[in-house]
């Protein structure tokens, strides 16, 4: 679909929609094309982007074409999509990491530089990471059921601490 035909459907042709100035507030990856963009209202979309306006009430889950057109930037929601794609790649693969034991018994992984660390709190379990270069380090507010979830939800730890802790 070209991207004349394409901004001419849905709300694209609605007054008192917006059609520039918008932002990305979130972004989610569905996992499979489930469900229709909100603004062309014609294709099925896996990666949702949140869109605000300041002059419109509602927030659009659109899919990236839109979302390219609505913010005017060509770049960002490439980006944003493939960082997800890329998240749900690893987290296919994550579940296979071979975690080591500590003295205390806890799991743990050192990986891209952060040493991830699962241990039990009461009946709950959850993680700590820690940057091996510069020493920062936190323990997490989330607690988990079983051993296993925590380990799952490691990932998410390491790609905070990318951002947070280095």
């Amino acid at each position: 679909m070209g991207v004349s035909e394409h901004t001419q459907r849905g709300k694209w042709s609605q007054p008192g929609v917006p059609q520039r100035g918008w932002t990305c507030v979130d972004v989610d990856d569905l996992g499979e094309p489930s469900q229709l963009c909100e603004m062309c209202e014609s294709v099925d979309i896996r990666i949702v982007h949140h869109m605000q306006h300041p002059d419109y009430s509602d927030i659009l889950a659109v899919g990236c074409v839109c979302a390219e057109h609505m913010e005017q930037d060509y770049v960002r929601p490439k980006e944003r999509e493939k960082r997800l794609r890329s998240a749900a790649s690893r987290r296919r693969t994550w579940a296979n990491r071979q975690w080591r034991v500590s003295e205390r018994g806890n799991p743990y992984l050192n990986t891209e530089g952060f040493n991830l660390t699962v241990f039990s709190r009461g009946s709950r379990w959850t993680v700590s990471v820690a940057n091996r270069a510069n020493g920062n380090s936190r323990i997490g507010v989330k607690t988990y059921e079983s051993m296993e979830t925590a380990k799952a939800a490691a990932l998410n730890v390491l790609l905070w601490a990318k951002e947070h802790l280095s």
